[in-house]
Formats: structure tokens, sequence, C-alpha cells
């Protein structure tokens, strides 16, 4: 069963950087892409960024463009999600998926099927 860990959570000052990890193990399946999704308090999962895994092509919500980015690294089975620039609306639950086979990769939880646990980000002003 495949089991997602992210990690480098925490809580920054409004202008600052991040670096969040999702590393990837039982993984049985190729994805065609992965995401970063972040929760706020009482709003719903919104992907942030996708990547494709076999091309590495990115695509961002026009909230997080042009300051964060999203990586792979194949060979730790690992997935990054560089944040700068933060701004208090950043805050919340992020969480990595994968697994989605169908080749379609929008950034909609249910194109997705497995998750991590979240880790918390809070940016205060």
């Amino acid at each position: 069963q495949a089991q997602l860990v992210e990690s480098g959570g925490g809580s920054v000052q409004a202008g600052g950087s991040l670096r969040l990890s999702c590393t990837a193990s039982g993984v049985t399946y190729r994805s065609d892409c992965m995401a970063w999704f972040r929760q706020a308090p009482g709003k719903e999962r919104i992907g942030v960024a996708v990547i494709y895994t076999a091309s590495g092509g990115t695509s961002y919500d026009d909230s997080v463009k042009g300051r964060f980015t999203i990586s792979q690294d194949g060979a730790k089975n690992t997935m990054y999600l560089q944040m700068k620039s933060r701004k208090a609306e950043d805050t919340g639950i992020y969480y990595c998926a994968t697994d989605n086979r169908s080749g379609v990769c929008r950034p909609y939880p249910d194109y997705f099927n497995d998750w991590g646990q979240g880790t918390q980000v809070t940016v205060s002003s």
C-alpha cells in the first residue's frame, strides 16, 4: 500500500520561504502526475501545484504562480514544494497527492487516490 509522508511545515513570517517535502513508499504503480493541495480552515481543498512525472512539466494555481515551485527527485521518491514570498493567505494544511492514472491531471482532489497526512503551514503578517 502506498504511503506518502509530508514534512517541512511550520510557521514563517510573511515574505519568508519554506520548502515542503513528500516522500513516497510502497508505490507499485506509475502515476501520471503528483500534486500539492492546500486546505485553509473552513475552506475546500484546492490544488496549488501539479507536476507531470514523465516530462517534469508543471502547472500552478494563479494564487501561487511566480512564488511556488514544485519539483521531484525520482531517485529519492520525493516531491518538493518551494514556497517563497509567503503571504498570510498561504496558511493551511498542505497535502501531497499521487495515484493519477487517468492521463488527466487536473488540480482537483477527485483526480488523485493516494494522499499524505498533511503538514501545517502558518504564515504570520
